[in-house]
């Protein structure tokens, strides 16, 4: 792992890394045959979307899905402007430069359905998906809470000094009656 030491990585024994990073420095996928040419069509299409995307599928679970995004770092450090998607039956890593972790982390909840091919491209459908514009929103709702408040305040003061005027107009009024 020359150049990577200073990493923070938990990656099992049983992971040739040295191998994984061999392959996808091939075609963009290390995975068992079987399933290797389903997952280079979608490191294909992501390619055609702007998407450098690099595919490592493990054919068992590690413990948890820590070594998975490590792997993913590790893969991903070769790469300056790489996604990288790493893959077991029930777990899913990512890396990348590209994206924000919300948008992997979305992208890895999608991806968990047991079929690798399937798993990838519904990571790759997340990426390409736009994002909700939270901060317009925020703005917008701010700014039309002011505004409310604002309005509420003006008609607050507006009822005030019509019912001070009515006031007056009838204290004015009853006066001559009195005076009679």
């Amino acid at each position: 792992m020359t150049g990577h030491d200073s990493l923070p990585l938990y990656i099992p024994q049983d992971v040739d890394m040295a191998a994984i990073k061999a392959q996808v420095a091939a075609d963009g996928v290390s995975a068992p045959p079987a399933v290797a040419p389903g997952l280079l069509d979608v490191v294909h299409e992501a390619h055609a979307k702007g998407i450098n995307l690099k595919i490592v599928l493990l054919d068992h679970n590690p413990p948890n899905d820590t070594p998975l995004r490590d792997i993913s770092t590790v893969v991903g450090a070769d790469y300056h402007d790489a996604t990288v998607l790493t893959l077991s039956p029930n777990f899913v890593g990512t890396y990348s430069t590209q994206f924000p972790r919300v948008t992997l982390e979305a992208g890895e909840d999608i991806a968990k359905t047991g079929n690798p091919v399937v798993s990838a491209q519904h990571f790759v459908h997340e990426l390409e998906t736009p994002e909700f514009p939270w901060t317009g929103l925020t703005v917008f709702l701010l700014i039309a809470v002011f505004a409310a408040a604002v309005g509420a305040r003006l008609l607050q003061l507006h009822s005030k000094r019509a019912a001070t005027s009515a006031g007056a107009r009838e204290a004015g009024a009853e006066a001559p009656d009195r005076a009679v």
